[in-house]
């Protein structure tokens, strides 16, 4: 069945497709060798701004002085640990007052991770950044080793998406090869976990708290 292949397929997007919810083990580390990377190691800005070809996903201001950069699996607790403990402030302080422009890329670990961010690139633009909260939020009902399609449907369901559309977006060819290159971008640029973010242009891993983020924006967002 065309589902069962594109579940089996989804995979692809995934680093050691067996891994549950691989994520970044936190602080900071030094980039890895990477056609995208300058002598010093760090992300050749130029290359690293240019948006994938699916566009890229924004939350705030574009003339915001600061601008953050989040690489993130669904499935990775980690990530799910900053967005329940940090994200909000970082919406409320940061991104609604025009200080910051927030940027999510996806690094789909796993096969479950892959589908559901298949779903998210394939919903409505006024449903991704809600999809992005209850994937996160909801982690323990929908995530496995195996894809298990109705109950990330489960989670779709909640913005009104109907399971026809649903079934539609898994199959989306356009959609996974645009993750794909997402994710492979995401390796020149020195990813190797989840979550990762740059802070215009500073890199650091793990579930950063409201604090480090500010030391790390700095002058730029007083």
């Amino acid at each position: 069945m065309a589902l069962n292949r594109r579940v089996f397929i989804s995979g692809v997007l995934a680093v050691g497709a067996g891994s549950l919810a691989g994520c970044a083990s936190g602080g900071v580390r030094q980039a890895g060798p990477g056609a995208m990377l300058g002598a010093d190691g760090a992300p050749v800005m130029a290359a690293f701004m240019k948006p994938g070809p699916l566009g890229e996903k924004v939350l705030g201001s574009a003339s915001a002085p600061a601008t953050i950069i989040e690489y993130i699996s669904l499935t990775c607790p980690i990530c799910q640990a900053f967005h329940l403990t940090t994200y909000d402030r970082v919406k409320k302080e940061l991104i609604d007052t025009g200080k910051v422009r927030f940027i999510i890329r996806e690094y789909p670990i796993g096969r479950s991770a892959g589908a559901a961010a298949i779903i998210a690139r394939c919903a409505p633009e006024k449903d991704f950044f809600v999809l992005y909260d209850k994937f996160l939020r909801q982690q323990n009902k929908w995530i496995s080793q195996k894809v298990r399609p109705d109950a990330i449907y489960k989670i779709a369901a909640q913005t009104g998406m109907t399971r026809q559309a649903f079934d539609a977006c898994l199959v989306n060819k356009t959609i996974e090869d645009g993750l794909r290159t997402v994710k492979q971008r995401g390796r020149e640029f020195g990813i190797i976990g989840t979550p990762t973010f740059f802070i215009n242009g500073k890199k650091a891993q793990g579930a950063l708290t409201f604090d480090q983020i500010k030391a790390m924006l700095g002058a730029r967002i007083t």
